[in-house]
């Protein structure tokens, strides 16, 4: 079949099955390349339609689709979505569902009801899993959430690191992995950990120009909570304001109700028939403001959200870029407003964050070695007299360490042989400094991003390794910059613009003398932003770099 028959194909079967009578350049491009044959990496900003990149091609090759995605919520409302479509149906095996529910997700995939299978990581760690589904002869493999298997990524899971071995395990279907936001170092994780070939990287980059930056700056508490209840009572819905607690979540919540806004509280705490009704109402457009904790929201898939104000400024610009791309996916202009306040920044927990137990490393070490097969985790942590949740974090970076490996349908784990108890914990103890230097680097690039003194979105969109040459125009850096009054020839003076004259291009490998390789961020007249894989983001100035001939070319 020819490539225009093809690309025909794909759109007939998106209008008469789905009722998208436009697929983006960018979705075909992907879309044809899976039917090629080859593994897709896609990077694409929430809400532009990611999801149809797997739901066409699946009906064009015959098989089910494997989609693997962290969040149970996110889970229920593509099914949902594709169950009220004429498209084949789709299904999800999850903990959160009764055992009848799995059973009959598994008799539609067999049967060929359902051609779309919603899985969560954790269950792809059961062999049983893996081996109904490789009976089941899968036509892709889609890994959403992707940036989930880097440990650059903000938000790493170490389920994800298994995906690449079960692909294999699967007979190696395409794999199509899907992420909002990817700098390249992550990029290059993905393709790795996820046993990627020949990848196809389809990138729309990571701009979502009608959303108007601003930050507004406070030094005391009072006075920042007094004007976030102002200004979100005084805004067109829907909107979303993120908190940083549940209890602020409902105090805010109650205060704009007060206000005669139709609000409600979001968050973990609540029961999930709560959870499921505000979120349906939201989407339907009822309550006009939903006031959540962070961890909610990644299902809200809205088109017309007109805001998204952060009552507290968040640990990463990660986090903070994928909660704001919630607002104006229609298009239309929306509002990202951050409530700054320096001293909300997680420095001060960072500073004092628990230290690391080498003590527990060590036992958790010795205790492995000592046994003849591997251990459950629940049963380590049994042996070691340790809490559950302290042991999995521990083996995490023992793991991450290579001291020992996590094996089988029930994720057992085993002592590596070759290493004593006190060098795996000296590893896993590296491992650890390295997060938490990352970490706090992360947090010194988000206080970046709110006193910048000039276009936001050139800061905010080089931290993702892309470079925006000319000041936006929709940000309150550009707003306070059009405000200055002309010079004398009639000229304002611009703000320096990023150039790319300088030796340095953003997405370069270098290596510095004493942080070791990284990767060239964003670079301006005189300094650029690097990502280095031991110790995190840092900007360097040109000058001192030259004149200590610090960094080369990787």
């Amino acid at each position: 079949m020819g490539m225009h028959d093809r690309i025909a194909e794909l759109r007939r079967a998106a209008r008469e099955r789905f009722g998208w009578n436009d697929l983006a350049a960018e979705q075909t491009e992907a879309m044809q390349a899976l039917l090629d044959g080859r593994d897709v990496l896609v990077v694409m900003p929430t809400g532009s339609g990611k999801s149809a990149i797997y739901q066409v091609p699946t009906l064009l090759l015959g098989g089910p689709a494997v989609i693997v995605s962290p969040l149970i919520a996110l889970q229920r409302d593509q099914v949902t979505g594709l169950q009220e479509s004429a498209a084949p149906d789709a299904v999800a095996v999850n903990s959160a569902q009764p055992r009848s529910a799995t059973d009959e997700a598994w008799r539609a995939i067999r049967d060929g009801d359902a051609e779309y299978l919603f899985l969560s990581p954790e269950q792809l760690a059961k062999d049983g899993v893996v081996e109904q589904l490789r009976d089941l002869g899968p036509s892709l493999f889609v890994v959403d959430e992707a940036h989930c298997v880097s440990a650059w990524g903000h938000d790493f899971r170490p389920d994800y690191l298994n995906l690449g071995e079960v692909a294999e395990r699967l007979g190696r279907p395409p794999v199509l992995a899907l992420t909002a936001t990817a700098a390249a170092p992550v990029r290059t994780d993905i393709i790795e950990h996820l046993h990627m070939r020949d990848t196809h990287v389809v990138t729309t980059g990571t701009d979502r120009p009608t959303i108007h930056l601003a930050v507004r700056t406070f030094t005391d508490d009072p006075a920042k909570r007094e004007a976030v209840a102002r200004w979100t009572a005084g805004e067109r819905g829907p909107g979303i304001l993120y908190t940083a607690t549940r209890k602020d979540a409902e105090t805010y919540a109650e205060r704009l109700r007060q206000d005669g806004v139709d609000a409600e509280a979001y968050h973990a705490g609540l029961r999930a028939a709560d959870r499921r009704r505000i979120h349906d109402g939201f989407m339907a457009g009822a309550p006009s403001v939903v006031v959540a904790t962070s961890a909610f929201g990644m299902g809200i898939d809205k088109p017309d959200v007109r805001f998204v104000a952060h009552a507290s400024v968040p640990e990463s610009l990660d986090s903070y870029y994928q909660e704001i791309g919630r607002a104006g996916r229609d298009g239309e202009p929306a509002q990202a407003v951050l409530f700054y306040r320096p001293e909300d920044l997680g420095l001060q927990k960072f500073l004092t964050a628990r230290a690391l137990d080498d003590e527990a490393l060590r036992l958790i070490m010795a205790t492995l070695l000592g046994q003849e097969a591997p251990q459950s985790r629940s049963r380590t942590a049994q042996l070691c007299g340790l809490s559950r949740r302290k042991t999995s974090d521990l083996l995490n970076l023992l793991e991450e360490a290579g001291a020992v490996t996590v094996e089988g349908r029930r994720r057992t784990v085993r002592a590596l042989p070759g290493h004593t108890a006190d060098e795996a914990a000296a590893g896993a103890a590296q491992v650890f400094e390295r997060r938490r230097r990352i970490d706090r680097s992360r947090i010194e690039m988000m206080r970046g991003y709110a006193e910048a003194p000039a276009c936001r979105r050139q800061y905010l969109l080089g931290y993702f390794g892309e470079q925006l040459d000319a000041p936006c125009g929709r940000c309150d850096g550009c707003d306070r910059e059009d405000e200055r009054p002309a010079t004398r020839s009639g000229q304002q003076d611009a703000a320096p613009s990023p150039g790319h004259d300088g030796p340095y291009e953003p997405n370069e490998r270098v290596c510095h003398t004493e942080w070791g390789a990284g990767t060239v961020m964003r670079t301006e007249d005189d300094r650029l932003v690097v990502l280095f894989e031991q110790v995190g983001y840092k900007t360097l100035s040109l000058t001192a770099i030259q004149e200590g001939d610090l960094l080369t070319s990787a």
